[in-house]
């Protein structure tokens, strides 16, 4: 996915001030940065929940910036969104399946439903149970296997550890890397910057509606101001 000169406005204020960047294929991209960077509105501006005042957003070789949501899904481009999102009154199941509504029920589905309960053994436990009555860290492996259920191509993830347990945001960070290593590229937002810097290929901060800096997730790391800023040292 390529992004140019990507501008947000919410009433006459701008979110997003020409952002540029790119998720390359089978890569994890990360964007970091305080609450109110922008970050959020990236990703609901690709995945066409958020509309544009400018830019462009192609998505293997295709412009998909003014497409409507479910169109930007068919293409393969998924959102994990930051709280969760789930139906509590649904089942666990049922929640899946919505994940994948504009696919039909075949060997693939089948066989990608057995991939995310392979992943998520929890959410086969509880398939029948109420979404609503599981806890917050299942709650955000349901969000993540109701995303995984469209078969995307790119899964975007909006604070997937946020509000988690220490042992929990462990585990999430290792279900990222295995949803990696099957072939997914991945762009992520954390409020974990250590989680996310350790995980990423690729990494942009974003500061006040533009892109302070970049660079590979090891080198902003070891950055002295990316430190400072957003690990918690100095």
């Amino acid at each position: 996915m390529e992004v140019s000169d990507l501008q947000v406005r919410y009433q006459g204020i701008d979110a997003l001030k020409g952002i540029s960047f790119q998720v390359p294929q089978g890569r994890i991209v990360t964007l970091i940065g305080a609450n109110g960077a922008g970050k959020s509105t990236t990703l609901r501006t690709v995945a066409g929940l958020v509309r544009p005042a400018g830019g462009r957003i192609s998505f293997q070789g295709r412009e998909i910036t003014r497409r409507p949501v479910h169109d930007i899904t068919r293409l393969g481009i998924s959102l994990v969104p930051e709280g969760r999102k789930i139906f509590s009154n649904l089942s666990v199941l049922e929640n899946l399946y919505l994940g994948a509504y504009s696919r039909p029920r075949d060997a693939a589905f089948k066989k990608d439903l057995e991939w995310v309960y392979s992943v998520f053994p929890r959410l086969e436990d509880r398939k029948r149970q109420r979404a609503g009555t599981l806890s917050g860290g299942e709650q955000q492996m349901l969000a993540l296997g109701r995303a995984l259920m469209a078969s995307p191509k790119l899964l975007m993830m909006d604070e997937p550890s946020l509000g988690l347990a220490p042992q929990l945001v462990a585990e999430v960070f290792g279900v990222i890397r295995k949803i990696h290593e099957a072939g997914t590229t991945i762009l992520l937002i954390e409020q974990n910057a250590w989680g996310a810097l350790e995980v990423a290929d690729y990494a942009y901060v974003l500061e006040i509606g533009r892109i302070a800096l970049e660079g590979k997730g090891a080198d902003l790391m070891a950055n002295d101001a990316v430190r400072r800023a957003y690990l918690g040292e100095g």
